[in-house]
């Protein structure tokens, strides 16, 4: 898994807190901006924080670079809908050799993990198999309708893996670019740094956070799983182990800002 914080919104922290500010400030955006220093800002941002006043937080978003991640994860990311994805086509890009997603689980199990691979290069080959034959056919049939060779040899290759694709496993990889708001950032961070969040997005999650908070510490002082700033919501569901989550955060944002 390779993540990257492409871009973001400038000083977003002087950017919530004169969002916040602007409802109940007589003067303009300009004079008001004019007054906020980083650290005004900062203590304010931290104010809206305990009050759980989240709208004006909505105002800045981070672009996130996300490589090396399964199909498997992409169905769930996608689920968070306040936000915006592009993917790698597996209709117009041909994947020879694909990469793909081992699971921890499966790679400490000797016998677990050589059927896996062995799996991953039949997918593989037979991916490669049905898109040549498909390629073939399509290839024909429009040279036939009176297509150039070269100009249907391209179309065919687009209508062979477009159909190839549907043998391709959920453990092939996958990149994508994703921007989310800060507030959308603070649902995905409650619902998928919790330790009941499946492996990989927990991974992804906890590395987005790490690339965040130090950017906007007090934006994000309360991010992660909802126990860091409250009780657990999961009811019997639950870990049993909120105080060690909470004191893992607290050591993680803490070397982050050092």
């Amino acid at each position: 898994m390779k993540v990257q914080l492409l871009a973001y919104t400038p000083e977003p922290e002087k950017i919530v807190a004169a969002a916040a500010k602007l409802c109940y400030a007589h003067c303009g955006v300009d004079e008001l901006l004019e007054g906020l220093t980083a650290e005004k800002a900062r203590e304010f941002v931290l104010r809206l924080a305990e009050m759980g006043h989240e709208s004006p937080v909505e105002h800045v978003s981070f672009t996130f670079a996300i490589e090396g991640v399964s199909r498997s994860l992409l169905a769930q990311i996608t689920r968070h809908r306040i936000a915006s994805y592009s993917v790698q086509s597996q209709r117009y890009v041909r994947l020879e050799n694909f990469e793909y997603v081992v699971p921890p689980e499966i790679e400490k199990n000797e016998a677990a993990k050589e059927a896996y691979l062995e799996m991953m290069r039949a997918e593989a080959e037979s991916y490669e198999k049905i898109a040549s034959l498909l390629k073939e056919d399509h290839k024909k049939a429009l040279m036939e309708a009176g297509e150039e060779e070269k100009s249907a040899a391209r179309k065919a290759e687009k209508l062979a893996i477009e159909d190839a694709r549907f043998v391709l496993p959920n453990a092939c990889d996958t990149k994508m670019i994703v921007t989310m708001n800060a507030r959308s950032l603070y649902n995905f961070f409650a619902h998928r740094c919790c330790s009941r969040a499946q492996w990989e997005i927990r991974a992804l999650a906890e590395e987005m956070l790490r690339l965040v908070y130090p950017i906007a510490p007090a934006l994000f002082a309360k991010a992660g799983p909802p126990c860091v700033k409250g009780p657990c919501p999961e009811g019997r569901m639950s870990c049993g182990r909120a105080a060690e989550v909470r004191d893992r955060y607290a050591a993680l944002k803490e070397e982050l800002v050092k």
